[in-house]
């Protein structure tokens, strides 16, 4: 009776360990596209200094989107602060910002750093005896940038 009950146990752990293995498969492409999308958010960015809104809805929209991540689809953020830890994402059209003073624009004259943070939610799910059990797991990824944009409206010297 003892070795039955340990055959059984030892199947039900191997069950579970092939099951988080299975997962673990899953998340590596759900990982690279959270990568990828990072990358490709950071590209815009240093274009322009800083995120317009138009882009921040196509890239949130594209994320939401995709088959990995719409499990948690409002669980996706996507950050992108300046050198002050200041929000750079503006508006699509930068001359609205020409009576703003120069800390309250969101964008930075040319070779400011900025970081851009995209997070999201991993949902670690197994399916024991028709039960689902789900873990979320919280992942981001981050990278640095440099704004290569001139703006005129911004004093390029320091005193």
């Amino acid at each position: 009776m003892q070795a039955i009950a340990k055959a059984v146990l030892i199947t039900i752990l191997s069950s579970v360990c092939i099951l988080m293995l299975i997962n673990l498969a899953f998340f590596f492409p759900w990982y690279l596209t959270l990568v990828t999308e990072t990358y490709n958010v950071t590209q815009i960015v240093a274009s322009d200094n800083y995120l317009k809104e138009s882009y921040y809805d196509d890239a949130l929209d594209r994320m939401q989107e995709r088959p990995i991540f719409r499990d948690k689809p409002h669980d996706i953020e996507i950050k992108v602060t300046n050198e002050d830890s200041r929000d750079a994402i503006g508006r699509d059209d930068d001359t609205a910002y020409t009576n703003w003073m120069d800390s309250d624009k969101p964008y930075r004259q040319r070779g400011k750093p900025l970081q851009v943070e995209i997070s999201a939610v991993y949902p670690l799910t197994i399916t024991i005896w028709g039960k689902k059990l789900e873990r979320e797991v919280p992942v981001s990824f981050s990278m640095s940038t440099t704004g290569l944009k001139h703006y005129k409206d911004l004093d390029y010297y320091l005193d």
